[in-house]
C-alpha cells in the first residue's frame, strides 16, 4: 500500500478530532469548534478551539485530547500503509 496523501492525512486528523468532540458534548452545546489540520514536509499541525459550556467535560481538555486523538489517527493512518 504506498503512502496516504497530505489530503487524507488532513481529513484522517481533522475526523478524528472533531468526533472526540462530539463524542464529548451534545452537539446543541458547542457554541463554536474550528479544526485546523496541516501536514508540509512530513509535519502535522493540528490546532483546536472549543467553545462550548462548561458542565459534562472542560472544553480547553477536550480541545487538547481531540489534538492528541488526531495525531493518533495519523500515526495509524501510516502504520497501514
Amino acid at each position: 500500500m504506498s503512502e496516504p496523501t497530505d489530503e487524507e492525512v488532513v481529513q484522517v486528523a481533522a475526523e478524528a478530532a472533531e468526533g472526540l468532540v462530539r463524542s464529548r458534548f451534545k452537539q446543541s452545546n458547542v457554541r463554536d469548534l474550528d479544526v485546523t489540520v496541516t501536514f508540509e514536509d512530513g509535519v502535522l499541525d493540528v490546532d483546536v478551539y472549543l467553545n462550548a459550556p462548561e458542565g459534562d467535560a472542560d472544553a480547553e481538555a477536550v480541545a487538547d485530547e481531540a489534538a492528541r486523538a488526531a495525531q493518533a489517527a495519523v500515526d495509524e493512518l501510516f502504520e497501514d500503509a
